[in-house]
């Protein structure tokens, strides 16, 4: 699915329930793990620590 926004009209997720909320949606859609950062970054700008710390520990 292609997903483009404007860098201002982005959302920030800095939230751990967030991310994983995000992270959920993207999977229940068939996305592989390799291609989560690259999707989510299209549509939020991700807290990449706690992005990494959250997929790390799944």
């Amino acid at each position: 699915m292609e997903r483009y926004v404007e860098d201002y009209q982005k959302r920030r997720l800095t939230e751990r329930v967030d991310i994983i909320t995000a992270i959920n949606i993207l999977k229940s859609q068939g996305y592989d793990p390799d291609e989560l950062i690259e999707e989510i970054t299209k549509v939020f700008y991700v807290d990449l620590d706690a992005f990494n710390e959250i997929v790390m520990a799944a």
